[in-house]
């Protein structure tokens, strides 16, 4: 049976449905019904039976459908691909009543909703998210971006899509690498506070690591209402949105100092949650026996929490640029004994560095 979580305020409210296949035709033509033209972007690395599928429902309602693909990978994340996305709206056509969709992981999410941001200011775009880090993380909340070479994520807009279709099938597609990658981001909810999903990845790392699908949809769904609650009350990070980053501020680092090649988002930012476990512990807001228990969960998933080779001179250029900077000072997200994590700009310097010792 779905799950349906309604995500966000009024006037860009919508809802998120998860299900083994969400995309059905009441869940996408019922939303679509007043739309004319629907230009799907998607890249090389989504199956192409996948597409198939979207562009055969689509059909199905007498609509004309349109296919924008991507080069697989962070690189497809630029100025030059909105360019030639933008120039391919204007040259079909399309007006604010028509809609985007966007088939694929987060790179595919994340420019389609720029684009549907600011083409003719703002038209109606729909995420349909292949892979687990998409579907518990960037296809909701309503962050769009591109990068550029001095950062990740730079620039950008906060966007809500119009709807979120989440189909645990195509996580049997999904390779070990991708699904690490959304492991990593599935673990962060677990230690930001949600008591819940901890305990259901405690006692079921087994099942999850088979990719058993009733277990990935719970996980999928305590993500989301974690993420959506704190979106919800904070919708362009002026506060406790800030904490979704536990873990990013060194994750990203290491993706820039990686030149976003080698290393996957997830599997980073796993790292980059470790590193900010560590400083939480020298700063002395969790003990021993917590920092432990953070690293012993995600070992139980086989996840890497090896970050020797990186050292504080290579990254700290990278850590400096982070967009949680404000006022020339670095903030980093912490977590407490009570496994709640918060932003603060008052921590040692020493302790950031000696947590790369």
């Amino acid at each position: 049976m779905a799950k349906v979580i309604r995500v966000g305020k009024k006037p860009s409210q919508y809802n998120v449905i998860i299900a083994k296949n969400a995309l059905t035709k009441s869940n996408l033509l019922n939303h679509l019904k007043t739309k004319n033209k629907v230009l799907i972007i998607t890249d090389s690395g989504v199956p192409k039976k996948y597409l198939q599928e979207l562009k055969e429902l689509i059909k199905k309602d007498k609509k004309k459908a349109f296919v924008h693909i991507l080069d697989e990978g962070e690189k497809s994340k630029s100025f030059s691909s909105y360019i030639k996305i933008q120039e391919r709206l204007a040259d079909l056509k399309f007006d604010r009543s028509d809609s985007m969709i966007a088939l694929g992981g987060g790179v595919v999410g994340d420019i389609t909703g720029y684009c549907a941001a600011t083409y003719l200011r703002g038209i109606d775009f729909v995420q349909i998210p292949t892979t687990l880090l998409a579907q518990v993380d960037s296809s909701v909340g309503g962050k769009t971006g591109i990068n550029i070479k001095q950062g990740k994520n730079l620039v950008g807009s906060f966007y809500n899509p119009s709807l979120v279709l989440i189909s645990s099938k195509y996580l049997e597609t999904l390779s070990e690498k991708e699904f690490k990658s959304g492991l990593g981001e599935v673990i962060k909810y677990a230690f930001i506070g949600n008591k819940k999903l901890y305990k259901i990845i405690q006692d079921n790392p087994e099942s999850i690591k088979s990719k058993k699908l009733n277990i990935l949809e719970k996980i999928i769904e305590e993500s989301i209402k974690t993420k959506s609650k704190i979106v919800t009350q904070d919708e362009k990070e002026s506060g406790i949105r800030a904490i979704l980053n536990f873990g990013h501020t060194f994750g990203h680092a290491i993706e820039a100092h990686n030149k976003y090649k080698k290393v996957s988002h997830g599997a980073a930012i796993t790292l980059g949650m470790v590193i900010a476990s560590k400083i939480s512990y020298f700063e002395g807001h969790i003990k021993a026996s917590h920092l432990d228990n953070i690293i012993n969960l995600m070992e139980s998933l086989d996840l890497n929490t090896d970050y020797k080779k990186y050292k504080f001179k290579d990254l700290n250029k990278f850590i400096l640029n982070d967009k949680k900077v404000s006022k020339g000072k670095l903030n980093l997200v912490l977590i407490n004994d009570k496994g709640q994590a918060f932003k603060t700009d008052k921590f040692n310097t020493k302790n950031l560095e000696k947590s790369f010792i």
